[in-house]
């Protein structure tokens, strides 16, 4: 970028795109309200009370998370679980800061958890991702974390695996996905408020050999790991990045190309709703919310106090 257009991003389109934000997030003391029921919620996790266990076979499912995000991971599995009537089995992988103190209350509620930690990922990484072969994926591993999310549970595995962002609560039995992970047979994605990719549609459709679906979200993402082909996700991120740069939405663009032309099993956006907006967001009667961009607020400030149990 010219110094120029380096002077005009940091004094014009930055501190423009802070306001809009502050805005959407309702003001400045909205935003201090959501902080507050932020701190309130990460303490409320440690005091969850344990679920009687269930019958049947656990539910298996991939997170990440760590230091920053494990206590929504906590709820999110937590209002899963308690909706379902399902014991869980979660494999959750550590970010580089889920130490032992963030381990505890999540092994607390989910004694059948089991945790990845960084180390091991990155050995399986280098067996099978070295980075002289593979040096955008792993370039993009150290420096973008949301592409973890793709490789961390597949990479070196294959079988079908259910991938779930931690921002996620569960209001209802959710019977589409019980089904889905029970029987995997074909990739399952959410569905977005909007399209959200940031990469041009055409480049992505030509590198995928398919069209690429409007809407795919990867809040739940279902893939088996003996298709995907690492080569060609190098070469996509690389020939993406080559002609447009980094794009926070990298990884959902990858997973979209993934499943282009393929049947999927797709979440019904009314019942797993992403980005609740009111009267949704207060009424909760959808089977899931996934609290991306500024429905934080309601998450924080209100819908987390909704899954407790009566006092």
């Amino acid at each position: 970028m010219s110094l120029p257009g380096k002077i005009l991003l940091h004094l014009w389109h930055q501190p423009i795109s802070r306001t809009r934000d502050l805005i959407a997030a309702g003001g400045p003391s909205q935003v201090r309200r959501t902080e507050r029921g932020r701190i309130a919620m990460e303490a409320a996790a440690t005091t969850l009370p344990p679920l009687s266990p269930a019958s049947g076979t656990p539910l298996e499912l991939h997170l990440l998370t760590g230091r920053r995000f494990w206590y929504q991971t906590a709820f999110c599995l937590w209002t899963l679980a308690r909706h379902s009537r399902r014991s869980l089995a979660p494999v959750i992988y550590d970010d580089g800061t889920l130490t032992a103190e963030f381990q505890a209350p999540l092994l607390r509620l989910f004694p059948a958890a089991r945790f990845v930690l960084q180390a091991d990922t990155i050995a399986r990484l280098d067996a099978h991702l070295p980075a002289a072969r593979f040096p955008v994926l792993r370039e993009r591993w150290l420096n973008y974390p949301n592409i973890r999310k793709l490789t961390d549970p597949h990479i070196g595995c294959t079988g079908w695996k259910l991938v779930l962002d931690s921002d996620l609560l569960f209001f209802r039995r959710p019977d589409f996905l019980l089904a889905c992970a029970d029987a995997p047979d074909r990739p399952l994605h959410a569905v977005d408020c909007e399209t959200s990719y940031g990469y041009d549609r055409a480049h992505m459709n030509e590198l995928a050999g398919a069209p690429v679906a409007d809407l795919v979200n990867v809040g739940l993402t279902g893939l088996d790991g003996a298709s995907l082909d690492w080569e060609k996700l190098e070469h996509w991120t690389r020939t993406l990045q080559g002609r447009a740069g980094t794009s926070y939405y990298l990884e959902q663009a990858l997973i979209a190309m993934l499943v282009a032309g393929r049947k999927c099993a797709v979440a019904p956006a009314a019942d797993y709703v992403t980005l609740p907006r009111p009267p949704e967001a207060r009424a909760c009667r959808a089977v899931m919310h996934h609290y991306v961009a500024h429905s934080k607020r309601w998450y924080f400030q209100e819908n987390w106090r909704r899954c407790l149990p009566p006092a």
